[in-house]
Order: structure tokens, then C-alpha cells, then sequence
């Protein structure tokens, strides 16, 4: 089931996307400025996204992706009936510049140096022709998983079907304004050598960083020494050439007529070279969109090559895809660490911001990340139990399938089952293979001292005294009250509703590193409640015991 998407006449939906500050929708507004002033009969809005095939696709790619999707669907709304195209470039002509860290064999592929990575075999096995191809179909099969509506491009074969053609040959006979572009931002040393055409060796098919002997832009064609040093001549059209990345740049957006690119900000110092390259060819250069990069747990760049950072294929292993669209909405211009430990909020904020859809406004609503993440029609589900709580009570359980946890759950809000709630039954799964990942190699049981073993005593007899169906809420107002009365835990900047001091996180902290081995997790309240009180008064005995928690 999905919420009302139509529940809104198509006027006062556009009025509201015209002032929605969702980022997507300012960035729409952009681009139908752009086709309002070309002015043309019927449009046709291009988006395009690059990708470079040096290394397996990671969730910065995939988040390139989602994120210009969700600017398309934005633009939709606001020109309606207006046609759009996404385009995915693979530049996959490009040399192999080095061996990525993380393929199977390295040096099967040291002899392939400087090749076309269409021209490199796979070291990954199957059917792939190459290891671009390779690389190419990981990236299109998740995007094809994910549902996304786009149209793949391969340099490789614009190139050497000769779609590029016409855009290359206005690059030899626009030479010299494109090296006026690009000389002064390169050093001396590269200056003295660098042409923007990277020819094909006729002889060992390596992409060479050779300069020019002549460019003949009548015929088309360049002259270069190869690498034996004889001299060679040959044409720019059919495949026997490659732009550099700089100028390849430019010249896409000018040869297909690209509308709106997004890229991370370490293209960011080039965007002016980007555009000036397209001018020169005759192009109107696509509105922009610079992103943050990801960062892995260290803090430092995510790469295909060095494979660090989170893949595709382990943040699907963990949680669901659109709490990673999620991650990809928010903050867009901002760094953000792109590790495991990122995972368990953004899947509980993907459920609670969809829960909350169908109370919105329609001004709330369009600046909701879901309505992004599902293309305006998100699905009604609200769930009765959150991730952080499957986690907390794999953890206490010790949990080993599904079945166990749906033995608390169904305890806890009766009538629920795996058939008619299938979405928590995925999340369960999600708990057990996240919480024995990730979780359970971290924990870190102590034992209590005096003053918090009476505190855990002093708990577990006003459980005891609580009715067995208590809920979270009340359970939660108990634990307060405990903790009221122990100084260690009295927090005077704050204010009990009696008037008195207010409880110290510390009391929590203290309960989760003792009973759970972990530092913090979500209102313990509801976790009794999940868990049962019978439950945890056994854990607390056990803790109070000196048993080992850590073990069933």
C-alpha cells in the first residue's frame, strides 16, 4: 500500500515544489530556467552521470546515481510532460592507469598497463569480455536491482561507432583555443608535452601521453611519435583516439547536449575548464552540482581502486537499499563517514520519516526524503519495532534466527506476525547478520560496582513490582525513578516533573555497558518492554552473579 500521492491537484503539488527548499528541488528549478530560455517546442531534458571503470563500483557511484535521479524526478513535477533522459557514462576508454588493490590477481594484469580498460581481460572470471565490462555490468546490475530508470553509454563504443566523430573533429579544428584553456592550468613540465588527444597505439594498443607533431584538422587527423619513436599518423574519428579526461569532459556535455551533471568536489577546481571547453565547441555547459565526498572509518577519501569505504553489496547485506538512498538525501554538500557503523540510524530514520509522511503537509511532504527516495509515491509502512531495538534484543537473546526474535515480538504487540508484516521480518534478519558482524566482536561486558550493583538491584525489584504487560513508557518511568534516588545518578541541571534533580545518562550508560556490553543504544524502557521484564530481571541476576553475559 502507498500513500495518497494523488491526494493534491497537479496545480497546487507544482506551486508547492516551487518553493520547496528540498535540494533536489532547487536544483530542478535551476535546469527549467535553462529550458525555458532555449525556448523550445518539445524538450528534451538530459541528465548525465560519469563513472570511471578503474575499480568495482562503490555506494559513492551508486549515490551519483540516486541522487540525479532524485533532481529528475523534482524536475518532473515542476514541467510536467516534459520528456527527461538519464544518461550513465561508463568512461571506460580510459588506460589502466595502475593495478586497483583489490582484484584477485595483480599480476595477471601488469602486462595490460596503459590499455583501454575495455582492452584489459577480467581477472574477476565469467563471461566478461573485459575487465571494464566486468565493471560496467556490477554497476548496471545494481542499478537494475534498485529499479532505477536510466540508459547506459560506454566511451568504448561512442567512440568507435564514431558518435564522437563530429565532436572530435571540432576539437582538432578548435586546437588551439582548447590548449589556450588548458595550458595555464598545468605545470611546466606538463605544459611542454600535453595535447588533448590521447592517441591509440596502432602498435601495442596502450592509450599514450605523447604531445603532437601536427594536428591537420582538414583531414582530421594526428601526428605523434609512438612508442618505438617512429613517427605515426592517424585519424581522430573511429576509435583511434581519446579525449583527456579534462577536455572529455567538455566535449560529452557539448557532443550530446547534457543538461545537468553532478559531480564530487574533487572536480571542483576543473568545473571552470569543464565549461570553457564545452563553449569552445559550441556547447551550453550542463547546470552543475558539486557534492561532499565519502569518507571511510578513518576519515579518509573512499576509492574503486583502493576498495576501502563501504561496497554496494555490504551495505545490502545489512539493511535495506532505500535506507541507503536515505543516506545519500541528507546533507549532500557535507563529508560524511560512509562505514558500517552509519547503518542502524540511517535505516530507523528512513522508518520513522515514513511513518510520518501521511501526517504531513504537502510542504512537509516534498521536503520529506521519501518522497525523494520513492519518486513521490512512498509506501505506507509503520513499523512497531525499530532496528536499534532488533539489534539490543538479538544482543540479549543471543538470537541465531528469525524465529526467536519473532518469539518477543509477537509477545510484545500481539498480532503481528512475519506474514503480515514481512518488511520487520527483513529487518530481523538485517539485526542478526548486522548485531553478529559488526556488534557482537565489540562487546565489552564489566562488572558492576557497589553503588551500581545496588542500582541494578534496586531495578530489578521495581520491575518486579511493575504489571507483566507494562509498556515502554512506564517501564522507562520506573527506571527514572530508580535512579532518582541514588545519588551517583542525580543530574542537578536538570529537573525531575516533581521538581527535583533529573537523572544522569550515566545510569543508562552504566545498564547497557553491564547488561549488554555496549556503550549506549535506544530507550531502555522499550527494550524491557520487547524483551520482557521477566526477562531482564534474569539479566540483571546474571550480571549481579557474575555470569558471563557474552554467552547463551
Amino acid at each position: 500500500m502507498s500513500a495518497d500521492a494523488t491526494a493534491i491537484a497537479p496545480s497546487d503539488l507544482l506551486e508547492a515544489a516551487k518553493v520547496s527548499k528540498a535540494w533536489p528541488f532547487e536544483e530542478a528549478r535551476k535546469i527549467v530556467e535553462r529550458v525555458e530560455k532555449r525556448g523550445e517546442a518539445d524538450p528534451v531534458v538530459l541528465f548525465e552521470t560519469g563513472y570511471g571503470p578503474s575499480g568495482l563500483p562503490h555506494i559513492g557511484t551508486f549515490g551519483e546515481v540516486a541522487r540525479t535521479t532524485m533532481v529528475r524526478r523534482a524536475f518532473e513535477v515542476l514541467m510536467p510532460g516534459v520528456r527527461t533522459r538519464l544518461l550513465c557514462f561508463s568512461d571506460d576508454m580510459d588506460g589502466m592507469r595502475k593495478i586497483p588493490d583489490n582484484v584477485p590477481d595483480r599480476a595477471f594484469l601488469e602486462p595490460y598497463l596503459h590499455m583501454p580498460l575495455t582492452a584489459v581481460p577480467n581477472p574477476f572470471g565469467g563471461n566478461y569480455e573485459s575487465f571494464g565490462h566486468h565493471n560496467n555490468a556490477m554497476l548496471r546490475r545494481f542499478l537494475d536491482t534498485f529499479g532505477f530508470e536510466y540508459e547506459f553509454a560506454s566511451a568504448t563504443d561512442y567512440y568507435k561507432s564514431g558518435r564522437f566523430d563530429t565532436i572530435l573533429k571540432r576539437v582538432a579544428e578548435r586546437y588551439d583555443a582548447i590548449m589556450a584553456i588548458m595550458l595555464p592550468s598545468l605545470g611546466p613540465e606538463r605544459r611542454a608535452t600535453y595535447s588533448p588527444f590521447l592517441p591509440i597505439s596502432p602498435k601495442t594498443g596502450r592509450v599514450l601521453y605523447v604531445p603532437m607533431k601536427k594536428v591537420n584538422a582538414a583531414d582530421a587527423t594526428i601526428t605523434f611519435d609512438d612508442e618505438d619513436g617512429e613517427e605515426t599518423t592517424i585519424p581522430v574519428t573511429g576509435g583511434h583516439v581519446k579525449l583527456q579526461w579534462k577536455p572529455d569532459f567538455g566535449a560529452r556535455w557539448a557532443a550530446l547536449g547534457v543538461d545537468f551533471e553532478m559531480f564530487g568536489k574533487d572536480h571542483g577546481p576543473n568545473m571552470g575548464i569543464y565549461d570553457r571547453i564545452c563553449q569552445a565547441l559550441g556547447g551550453q555547459p550542463p547546470e552543475h552540482f558539486v557534492y561532499e565526498l565519502f569518507l571511510d572509518e578513518k576519515g579518509e577519501k573512499i576509492s574503486k581502486s583502493k576498495g576501502n569505504g563501504l561496497t554496494i553489496d555490504e551495505w545490502l547485506t545489512y539493511a535495506p537499499t532505500e535506507s541507503l538512498a536515505l543516506y545519500m538525501f541528507q546533507r549532500p554538500r557535507q563529508a560524511k563517514k560512509l562505514y558500517f557503523d552509519v547503518i542502524p540510524r540511517a535505516v530507523d530514520e528512513y522508518y520513522q520519516l515514513l511513518a510520518a509522511y501521511p501526517r504531513q503537509d504537502w510542504k512537509e511532504r516534498l521536503g520529506n526524503p521519501v518522497w525523494h527516495i520513492h519518486g513521490g509515491n512512498p509506501p505506507a509502512i509503520e513499523l512497531p519495532v525499530s532496528f536499534a531495538l532488533l539489534l539490543n534484543l538479538v544482543s540479549a537473546s543471543h538470537a541465531h534466527d528469525k524465529g526467536v526474535l519473532w518469539g518477543f515480538i509477537s509477545r510484545h504487540v500481539p498480532g503481528v506476525t512475519p506474514e503480515n508484516h514481512p518488511e520487520l521480518d527483513r529487518l530481523a534478519g538485517y539485526a542478526i547478520r548486522y548485531f553478529d558482524d559488526f556488534v557482537k566482536p565489540t562487546k565489552v561486558f564489566r562488572a558492576p560496582d557497589a553503588v551500581e550493583a545496588a542500582a541494578l538491584a534496586a531495578l530489578s525489584e521495581k520491575l518486579g513490582s511493575l504489571d507483566a504487560q507494562a509498556d515502554g513508557e512506564t517501564i522507562q518511568n520506573a527506571l527514572l525513578d530508580v535512579a532518582r534516588g541514588i545519588e551517583r545518578y542525580q543530574d542537578h541541571t536538570k529537573k525531575s516533573p516533581e521538581g527535583g534533580p533529573g537523572v544522569s545518562v550515566a545510569f543508562f550508560q552504566m545498564i547497557y555497558q553491564v547488561l549488554l556490553g555496549q556503550e549506549r543504544g535506544p530507550r531502555f524502557g522499550s527494550f524491557v518492554a520487547l524483551y520482557g521484564i521477566d526477562n531482564t530481571r534474569e539479566l540483571i541476576r546474571r550480571a549481579l552473579a557474575g555470569e558471563d553475559l557474552s554467552k547463551d
